[in-house]
């Protein structure tokens, strides 16, 4: 299994519906082993990221208002790329590339007044 990162809209019951993946965008956020073992490591939770750690056991889902934190997270995880990738073993390109599908998604929802979620 693997983690898949899409836009959401709640609806007034708190039901939400999944909008289709635009062509050409990849909605993958990882592998399913990604949740403790990259987003959840100590490496990543020591930078201070909040949202991504939220993976380690669970669903995260980021309202619209909370949008620029997110993408604040992934600008910090990307300035520490190198760090991270050699704290887990992980090739660098790797990790930048789920974190460009996790902005990539995050942009959307933005425009769209929507959220975020990985799952």
């Amino acid at each position: 299994m693997s983690l898949c990162v899409d836009v959401v809209v709640r609806g007034a019951n708190g039901e939400f519906d999944v909008l289709d993946v635009p062509e050409g965008c990849n909605d993958s956020a990882g592998f399913e082993s990604w949740r403790w073992k990259v987003w959840g490591s100590e490496v990543v939770r020591s930078l201070g990221a909040r949202y991504l750690p939220l993976l380690d056991g669970d669903w995260m889902e980021v309202p619209t208002e909370e949008l620029p934190l997110l993408l604040a997270e992934i600008a910090l995880l990307r300035a520490h790329l190198d760090m991270i990738s050699a704290a887990l073993g992980e090739h660098p390109w790797a990790i930048e590339s789920r974190l460009d599908n996790i902005e990539a998604a995050t942009l959307r929802a933005r425009r769209l007044g929507a959220h975020v979620l990985i799952w």
